[in-house]
């Protein structure tokens, strides 16, 4: 029997597959989202990220053509923009018919609230907020997305319980690069144990914490261009600590 677009089970199976045992709230919220929007894990439409979901800007789009969507227009809001230092707002409305009197979102993106990864590309991450928020309102969306996350906002940064992320701290500055060694982490799905002990031996120190502030940002600069470019040999060479960590357990 062919399964419906909306069926929660093979929701469920790729979420447990890539993020684990699912808490009961996170299993009940993805039935929900599954059954009224038919958002799709394995498209790439949902992420959890620190036991929440949230929307893509793929998976809006996908929501906006089943509904038929008859138009999304945008424009750069030009007095609340400044290109010379990468500040840019743009609004985006969304038409639901022909007779709609369209739904409007803003999103704004400057260099200190986008990762280090898009610096130069704040004018299309701006765009690409301002998308979702007003497809967000046309549909009834409640979720937040992934892409209006801002780098270093509290909902960006991921807990931090014992062990599950390199948290340096010897000096001024070091909360910053916390953040962004927490961001690739979540960006790639990398496990931040092995991270550590990586980051570690690359800045030549027994503890991360003990490395020096220029070691940190040598070390997330590397770790960001290996994942954009070999994510497998990234996971390969991680993997080998794990392995180590076994041999001599």
């Amino acid at each position: 029997m062919k399964r419906r677009p909306n069926s929660c089970g093979p929701n469920l199976k790729h979420a447990r597959a890539i993020w684990g045992e699912l808490s009961s709230i996170a299993s009940r919220d993805l039935k929900e989202l599954t059954k009224t929007f038919a958002l799709s894990v394995a498209s790439g439409d949902l992420k959890l990220l620190d036991g929440r979901w949230y929307v893509t800007h793929s998976g809006l789009l996908r929501v906006a053509q089943r509904r038929r969507c008859r138009g999304i227009i945008t424009s750069v809001e030009q007095g609340l923009s400044n290109p010379a230092s990468g500040s840019w707002v743009v609004k985006a409305t969304v038409y639901r018919g022909n007779s709609s009197q369209g739904f409007v979102g803003y999103g704004d993106a400057n260099p200190s609230n986008v990762s280090p990864l898009v610096v130069g590309a704040e004018l299309r991450i701006a765009e690409t907020r301002a998308v979702n928020r007003a497809l967000r309102k046309a549909y009834g969306i409640g979720l937040c997305s992934v892409e209006e996350l801002g780098y270093l906002s509290s909902t960006a940064e991921p807990s931090m319980r014992k062990g599950s992320a390199p948290a340096p701290s010897n000096g001024n500055g070091h909360s910053r690069l916390r953040d962004r060694l927490c961001l690739l982490i979540r960006q790639y799905q990398l496990d931040p144990a092995l991270v550590k002990r990586y980051a570690a031996e690359f800045c030549g120190t027994q503890e991360l914490r003990e490395a020096t502030r220029d070691l940190v940002e040598s070390f997330i600069a590397h770790l960001a261009q290996w994942a954009a470019k070999d994510h497998a040999g990234l996971l390969c060479k991680l993997n080998g600590y794990a392995k180590s960590e076994e041999a001599h357990s």
